[in-house]
Order: C-alpha cells, then structure tokens, then sequence
C-alpha cells in the first residue's frame, strides 16, 4: 500500500477511536526519538510546478491524497495557473472545466494540464488503498530544455541490485555510467569527466564533496552507500543544459527526493545476503584451482511513518545497515614471480578478503500549517569503518584503516502568497574522513630496481590522513509567476565552511629494496614525514566563505515555444590560499647560485630557461585574490511542434562552474609543514656519494627507532618536496550544448516515450600538479640525448626534493549520441521497459582520474588522447512486469565496448620511457551483464504484508575483467603479459535472498 513517496496513504474508511489514539502515541514517541537523533549544503529545487489552462478566474486546488497538503492558486483572465514548489507525488486535482483529476507529479518536474477541457480517462499510475483505489495519471515532461531522464520508486525497488546504492539505477539515463570497482567501491560518472564534476541534491540539499574526490561528500574510495535506499522516493538524472539554480556542477546533476509519512501509519523492514556459497567461482580461481575468497554481503533495514497531526503534520524514521566482507588479490607487481619473492613474504600474496561496516539513519518531520507554510527537518547520519589499500601490490601489514562518518541537518521552510513562493534552507553539516595504518612500524617495499618500481609492500602502511567539511548554510529560493507567460525564479546561497585536512605521509617510514638485483639486506633508499619543529605538523584548516546568486526566467512565448533564461554567479573565499606565504628557506634557495649551473646561475634562472616564470607561484600573503569570474549564462528552448507535447524539439547552451578540490590546494601548506624526506644509501647496486645531496651511510638503527631517523633531518635538512600553487588559479567549469527532440506515441496500446539527442560537453581548467624540476639550461628532458624522456627527478630546488607546481589546464571534449526509450511502467499496465543507448567520441588531455602531470613538461606536451574509462558504445535494456499471483519480475541488461587504457612503455630504452602510452585491450565488450529478479508477497494478516525475493546477477556468468598488466616491458624484454586482465569484476554468477515485510 506504499505509494512512491509517501510511507502511508490516507483511507476512505473508518477506523476505531482506540487505534488511532495508540498509532497518535507511537507517534509522538517516534518524534521525540527523532528529535533527539541527529542532510545538507545548497537548496535546489526539487519541487514540482502544475501549470495550463483553467479558465479565466477558476480556482485551481490541488491535494496529496497521501499527507493531505493541500494549495490554490486562481487562474488568470487568460485562464492560465500556476503552482509551484509541490513535493513529488499522487495529488488530487480540483478546478477548471475538467472536474477533479488525480496526476502524479515526479521531482523537480514542470508538468503542463489543462484543466480547461474534460478529463482524459485514467491511464495512468494505479495505487491500491484496500477498499479504495486512488488513479494518478503519470504527466510526462516533454517541454523541458534539459537532458534529463526520471529513475522512478518502482524502478528502485524492482529492478535488480546487487548492492544499496540508489545510484546504482542512473545507468538506465543515457550517457550515465554506475561503475564498481574490485573491491566494491562505487562511483557515478558522465562523459569524459570524473566523478568528481557530479553533484546529488537531496530534497534540495546538495551533497558535494569540497575536500576529497568522489562528486558527494564520502564516496572517496568508498564501499559505502551515501543514503539509505528506503528513504530515497525517486530521482532525475539531467547529463547538461541543468538550470541556473543548480551549482558546484560541471558533469551531470541528480535531483533525488525522500520519502515522508502520510496520513496512515505504516512501515517495511528487509534483510538480503549474498555470500561467496552463492556465487560461482572467477576465473582466476578456476585457472589456479583454488578455493572461493571469503567473500559475503549482507543489508538489512526498517523504515516507519506516519501522521503526527492527520492532513497537517507527519514523520519518517529509516535506518539501513551494511556488512560486507570483500575479497582482494595480492599480485606482485612489474611481473615478478611469487617464487621469485623471499620466503616470509610469498604467503601474503594471493586472495585474502578485508571487512566493511556501514550504519545509515534518516528522519524527517513536515508540518502544513494553513496552505501557506509548509516546514520540513531532516537529518542523515552515516557511519562507516573499513580496511582498505590491500590488494596488488599492497599486502595486509601495509593496509589502512578508515572511519568515515557524516551528520546533515536540514530545516525547510516554504512560503506561498498568491503568485509568489519562498523556498528557504538553513543547513548544518559535519563530515569526515580519517584512514589510519592498520599497523606501526617500518615499511618494508620491494622494488623492481628502481625505487618507485613497486614489487610488493610489505611493511607497516604510509596512509594517516584526518579530513573534514563542516560548517551551515542558508539559501532563499524566491519564485514570482504572476505576469502572464513567465515564471520567474530567482535565489542567493550562503555558506561558511570549515575545511580541514591533516596528511602525515608517510607516517610510517617506508625503507626501499631492490628485489630485481637481490639487494635484500640493505635498503637503499628511505622515505619518511616529520613535522617541521615550531612550524607546522601537516594540518590545515580554512574558514572558506560560498556566495551564489541566479536569475532565471522560463518564458513561454506562445503555445508552443518556450524559452528557458538563466545566469548565475558564484564566489567562494578560500583564506588557506590566498594568506598563504612561501616560506622564506624557499625563496633563499631559488635566489641561490644553482650548483649544477655557470658557478653565477640560480635556480630561479633554470627555471625561466625552461619556460617557468616562478613569481607566478610565489605568494606574500597579498598577491593573490579568489576567483571572481563563474558567470554562467544558460539558455535553452523547447518547440511543441503540434501544440500537443507529443513531439518536442528541444535544445540548450550554458556554463556551469564546479570547484577546485581542498585535498589538493591544501597540498602547498602541509607537505612543507609535514614534509616528506628522501634519503639514499650508498649501496653497491645504488651507489652515491655519502654527504653529497642525500646521499648518506646505512645505519641499522634507521631500521629499528625512528628518532635516528628524525635526527637525520637536523643533520641534512634539505631535499623535501616543495608545492606550489599558481597565483591565478581558477575554477573547473564546462560548456554545454544540446539539440534534441522527444516523441510521445502508442504503441502496443501503450503510451511511449522516445528522445534523441546530440549533446557536445568540453570542461576546461581541470586541476593539475606539474613537475617544476629543470635542468641547469632549462630543459626538462636531457637535450644532449635527443630522444630521452628520463623525468628530472634529480634535479630539484637545491637543498630541496621536487618542485611540484599546482596550476589549471586539463580539459576533456565529448561528443554524445544519447537515445532513450521508455514505457514507464503503471499498475494499470502492468510493465514498464527503458531503452538507454549512449554513443561516446571523448578525448582528454590528461588520463582520465589523474590530477598529476609529471612525466612532460607542460600539459600541452601530453597532446590528446582518447578518454580513458569512457566506452565508445554503451547500452542498457531494462524492464518490470507484474506477473500473476502477485510475482513481480525484474531484469536489466547493461553492455559496453572496450574502453582505452593507459600503460607504461619502456621498450625504447630506460631513458626513454612513454609513461601514457595507451591501448585498448581485446574484445569487443568491455563489460557486460544481465541481472534478474523476481518478487512474491504474501498477505500476512490485515494490511502486512510478507516478501521473498531472489535476484539473480550476472546470470550468464560472464567474465568482466576490473585491471590489465598496463606494462609494455623493458629494453628488450617485453611483457609477455601486456595487455592480459590480472583481476576480475564481481559479481559473477550470484544468488542474493531478499525478505521483507510491509505494513
């Protein structure tokens, strides 16, 4: 009896005094529970608007026929309405000539209904309220600009799943990939771009990350879910040609709503679990004849509502629990035997399995007072630990422990008053991210001669990172409909901020030994962090300040055309960077004679040889000013070619400016507060001179007490890495262009719903760290060996490590054949079926996911290359269907060419090393796989009712391969194995058991 957005629907029967009283009791009690437990950045707008013609005066009145929130509007003299700001769902529709009507309105939707003309009959979506049947019509949007496409409750809770990421159903949007990677870590992405350039709105409240990757706050490297899929009521997916009001944004926008309580009180609870018992085995595992990882998952939740004041004031609770248990493979790299590994360590390589724990919580409280104020206040919490870096070249010694936690508040207050709507948020949240070595001690790596050549770690693991967001906002939203043909809408947005980040890496020394030449008893070389006495210890916070303001105006000029208006600015103070101050050793050292050059030649001098004017980087605390230039216009058009919706041409231009990630400006104060020392031993496989650079003696005490260690950096201070940050840093942003057109038609008796569109995105001023290092004439490469690509390593600031320079520069370019087909399934049908077709031509400049550019001089050195995860043809067939007995059946189909790779080429010569070298591996299909469910319910007693559901994944049982050995080989030793998978994609072929209960 749940409808798609509420957790209760009000009954057209009666019911005893004593049963109310009890569930008005249970009631109150959840409340006061909820006011006691504890989401949220940026409102946007996840209301619906109901507008068309009436008649000239007529009362338009409208009702959830669930929570009973009710509103008016009066037609114009031209007979026209409008209402704006409805929460998605069921409403029952009253005025006009039309009689009462009963629509379904999906979130952030403009639907247009004339109320005019007589009622259609309904076809709509049916919901069953035991004695009675409430019939909402679904409205498709035809007319909207936007490339956008609605994921639906139905599809949410019928399709198949293997995990509880409500993300996971945005792959049936076009242009839209939902990847996992080996070790279950999940992340959305468009086109060309990251995940990074997402941002997620829930009930108006954005979700962005602003200090670590991901797109939303705690989906960096993440097995976890970043909402409870039980509170989660639908959602839409807009790829580009978004809106002025949506921000921090430069990839696709999704626009998700929760679910409330109704005017009845009602619930569900569920339990599934999966295990390696239930799976067939990977194909590594049939290879080596071994026995299946541990590996389990296992979800279980409760979610309950209702009425706190019936028709006026509700409730919603949810919590959702995770456990997994994950497998990884340890494989030594740079194609070294497991034989070839010394004795103690062969048994840490192989297939081990590492636990995960996630706790999610929900709540929410709306409150109608009148027909004019409407409140909400929400909170999310979410806890979560893990063990993660194990797997390749990372043993268990050298894994992290990771806690990451987030609390979001959100209080909503909504004010309507004839033609104006007042949408106001006032925000809090507080999230965090904190990995820990699993163990202390001394690293232990083995290397393929090279120090950076990793074999295996073995040794105690460098990650100790403390990050976090917190801080509250408010944003005001103000809409005006009151002038014929035009609704205006236009908002300002506040936000302080506390960024923080704490990095100490290595926080365990890391000692380096070279395995190819069997130099196992002396490292040679040592690499470990200090906190710089009196100056810093690697920590940092910044009190950034956001101020957004837009206008937007959707202007329908006749009865067919509408023309969408919009810009936007956004401004964000960031002290950390602009009070920062090169420390004065830096400055001395780029002033000083260079050692290497003419005996009268600085280091500064080098590097304006090389094309590097170093002032650019040099900050005094006054010289640099935040970003003042994110004016993004937006514009786009629809044409209802038959006055009817049925076939729309639509079309888009705009910008849209996201942000530049704290976890990497941050990198200029704390690497030279904490910094990283290097130091070298002469050795005879690695010899130096002892006291020239970093060069130093062996002392077996370096290996047992760090304090030996420590006392190196006052004997040798020198030889850190020194970042710096551009002076005129800007901020990521793309532009967006689309043409397209939607078709509603019949077909098999069914209505359709079609759209092609052809949409060009290029994002510009990715941002990317460069390698400052110069020879004595400038020259990144050696000039005297034309035709080296040897990096500069060694050739650093004197008295310092590398140079690291922080600029913008990478960019992406996509070209996209976006084809979607949809029947969107109904009760009174019985089926729904999508059809989501993308074609991809991207390129990119930078390999796909990296901020680091060190291997060239200059990002234009790179050139263009195909983007690298993004598949040049992706498509995903999906479909619901009620079969008797109250049996739901479910399928999805997802299928991918192969993507380009990057690799690592050294046939040429050691010094002449391609480090993005790229190829694209066998086959056809990258990726493909077809899931199945299927779902019985049983009535229990009353209205509860018992569900059993097995889905079925990867039924086929094929292969998806998650890693390749990228390596080409070395001067003349090719890699026998170039190009051949190394790991395998989960699931294969696995039974996951579903139970659950409604009421």
């Amino acid at each position: 009896m749940n409808n798609p957005n509420r957790t209760g629907t009000r009954l057209t029967k009666t019911r005893s005094a004593k049963t109310r009283l009890n569930r008005n009791l249970l009631s109150c009690a959840l409340v006061i529970g909820l006011a006691l437990a504890a989401p949220a950045a940026l409102a946007q707008s996840t209301g619906a608007t109901l507008r068309g013609q009436a008649g000239a005066g007529a009362k338009v009145t409208v009702t959830n026929v669930a929570s009973g929130y009710t509103r008016s509007t009066d037609a114009s003299a031209s007979g026209s309405y409008s209402l704006a700001g409805l929460p998605p769902g069921t409403y029952r529709v009253e005025g006009g000539a039309g009689g009462t009507r009963t629509i379904t309105l999906q979130v952030a939707q403009i639907a247009t209904v004339d109320l005019a003309a007589a009622a259609p009959a309904p076809a709509g979506d049916v919901t069953n309220l035991d004695t009675v049947q409430v019939i909402g019509q679904l409205v498709p949007e035809t007319r909207t600009s936007e490339v956008a496409t609605y994921v639906s409750n139905k599809q949410i809770e019928a399709l198949p799943q293997g995990t509880r990421n409500f993300l996971a159903f945005a792959d049936i949007v076009p242009g839209m990939q939902f990847a996992q990677d080996g070790a279950g870590r999940a992340s959305l992405r468009s086109g060309a771009q990251s995940g990074n350039n997402i941002n997620v709105f829930i009930d108006g409240v954005g979700q962005k990350n602003y200090v670590l990757q991901g797109g939303i706050s705690g989906q960096d490297s993440s097995n976890g879910n970043p909402f409870p899929q039980l509170a989660i009521g639908e959602y839409k997916v807009i790829s580009s040609n978004y809106k002025a009001e949506f921000d921090q944004v430069s990839s696709a926008a999704v626009v998700a709503v929760t679910k409330s309580g109704g005017n009845e009180f009602s619930g569900s609870l569920f339990w599934d679990r999966f295990s390696d018992n239930w799976r067939t085995k990977t194909i590594f595992e049939k290879r080596n004849n071994t026995d299946k990882v541990d590996y389990s998952e296992e979800h279980y939740g409760v979610s309950f509502g209702g009425p706190i004041i019936r028709d006026r004031a509700h409730f919603f609770l949810t919590y959702e629990g995770k456990e997994q248990t994950n497998p990884a493979t340890v494989i030594p790299g740079r194609n070294f035997a497991v034989s070839s590994l010394p004795s103690e360590y062969q048994p840490l390589v192989g297939a081990t399995s590492v636990p995960f724990k996630e706790d999610l919580y929900f709540g929410k409280i709306d409150w109608l007072i009148g027909m004019d104020h409407y409140f909400e206040f929400t909170v999310k919490h979410r806890t979560e630990t893990e063990i993660t870096n194990i797997g390749g070249t990372n043993t268990r010694p050298s894994s992290t422990s990771k806690d990451n936690d987030e609390t979001r508040y959100d209080l909503r207050y909504q004010f309507t008053s004839g033609d104006w709507l007042n949408d106001a948020h006032l925000t809090y949240e507080d999230a965090a991210y904190n990995p820990r070595p699993t163990s202390d001690g001394m690293g232990i790596v083995l290397t393929d001669a090279n120090w950076w050549e990793t074999v295996l770690a073995v040794g105690a693991g460098p990650d100790y990172q403390n990050k976090s967001q917190k801080g509250w906002s408010f944003q005001d939203d103000l809409s005006f409909s009151g002038i014929e043909g035009h609704s205006f809408k236009m908002g300002m947005k506040y936000k302080a901020v506390e960024l923080s980040a704490a990095e100490q890496q290595p926080y365990n020394p890391q000692f380096y030994y070279d395995l190819r030449n069997n130099e196992l008893a002396v490292p040679n070389v040592v690499r470990f962090g200090y906190a710089l006495p009196g100056i810093g210890d690697g920590s940092l916070k910044s009190d950034n300040k956001q101020f957004g303001v837009y206008f937007q105006d959707d202007w329908q000029v006749t009865d067919k055309l509408t023309v969408n208006l919009g810009a936007r600015w956004d401004y964000e103070s960031s002290p950390s960077y602009t009070n920062y101050v090169t420390p004065t050793s830096v400055l001395n050292a780029l002033n000083a004679v260079d050692p290497r050059g003419n005996g009268t030649q600085t280091y500064r001098q080098s590097l304006a040889l090389g094309g590097i004017d170093i002032d650019d980087y040099i900050s005094n605390g006054n010289n640099r000013d935040n970003f003042k230039g994110a004016w993004q216009p937006r514009l786009g058009f629809s044409y209802d070619m038959d006055g009817d919706q049925r076939h729309v041409v639509f079309g888009g231009i705009g910008r849209s400016y996201d942000r530049n990630l704290f976890d990497w400006l941050q990198l200029e104060t704390t690497k030279a507060t904490f910094p990283t020392y290097e130091y070298h031993f002469n050795t005879p496989q690695h010899p130096c001179t002892v006291g020239s650079g970093n060069c130093i003696a062996w002392n077996p005490n370096y290996l047992n007490d760090r304090n030996a260690l420590y006392a190196l950096v006052a004997a040798h201070d020198g030889n850190r890495e020194i970042n710096m940050l551009s002076n005129g840093l800007s901020t990521p942003y793309s532009d967006q262009f689309s043409i397209g057109m939607r078709n509603l038609f019949p077909m098999w008796g069914q209505e359709w719903v079609s759209s092609v569109t052809l949409s060009r995105i290029v994002s510009k001023d990715g941002f990317a760290f460069l390698l400052g290092n110069r020879r004595p004439n400038g020259g990144f490469f050696d000039t005297t060996r034309p035709g080296t690509t040897e990096i500069p390593w060694g050739a650093g600031v004197p008295g310092f490590g590398s140079l690291i320079l922080g600029s913008n520069g990478i960019e992406t370019r996509a070209n996209s054949l976006l084809v979607s087909l949809e029947k969107p399934y109904s009760q009174a049908s019985g089926w729904g079926a999508t059809l989501a077709y993308t074609y991809t031509d991207a390129k990119e400049n930078r390999q796909f996911g990296e901020h680091y550019a060190l291997q060239f001089a200059t990002l234009a050195d790179y050139g263009w290359s195909k983007a690298g995860g993004a598949a040049p043809h992706r498509l995903v067939l999906s479909g619901i269907y009620d079969a008797p007995w109250d049996i739901t059946l479910s399928g999805k189909l997802a299928l991918a060419t192969q993507a380009p790779r990057y690799g690592t080429n050294c046939l040429a010569g050691w010094d002449k090393c391609v480090e993005q070298d790229q190829y694209t591996p066998d086959g056809t299909l990258g990726y493909k796989r077809f899931d199945l469910a299927a779902e019985k319910k049983w009535a229990v007693w009353g209205d509860m009712k018992l569900r059993l559901r097995a889905d079925l994944l990867n039924v086929f049982d094929w292969v998806n391969y998650n890693g390749y050995d990228d390596w080409w080989g070395a001067p003349g030793e090719p890699n026998a194995n170039f190009g051949k998978p190394n790991s395998q994609l989960l699931p294969t072929r696995t039974f996951k058991l579903s139970v659950g209960l409604d009421w």
